[in-house]
């Protein structure tokens, strides 16, 4: 503990399994929550984001509905970093969480992107 990566910097296991099923549209998606948060955002109050990437937009529009529909996410709180690539970043966004994790003291967290102008 705390637990590292066995794939990562280079590559991602989001662009390893594009890589070796070229023809499926590969949409990372629910890497930086819980799995409690994922299927019920509302645990965590307010609003927060979820993120998500992959090639193929059309792909990441129909996740986009389904994380609305079945879960409740709000279409305008989910990120799309772009392609497959960006999956390294959510992937190693393990390291905070688990550590977020031991400050709080329970998984019933996320984060909440703030733009500036």
């Amino acid at each position: 503990m705390p637990p590292s990566l066995t794939v990562c910097n280079t590559d991602s296991q989001g662009e390893q399994t594009q890589r070796e099923f070229p023809e499926t549209r590969v949409v990372k998606a629910l890497n930086t929550v819980n799995c409690d948060i994922m299927v019920d955002p509302a645990r965590v109050p307010g609003d927060h984001n979820l993120i998500i990437c992959g090639n193929d937009a059309a792909a990441k529009r129909e996740v986009t509905r389904l994380l609305a529909e079945w879960f409740g996410w709000k279409p305008a709180n989910i990120i799309d970093l772009g392609d497959i690539t960006s999956s390294r970043g959510t992937e190693m966004f393990l390291a905070l969480w688990i550590r977020l994790y031991g400050v709080f003291g329970n998984p019933h967290f996320n984060i909440h992107v703030v733009r500036g102008a």
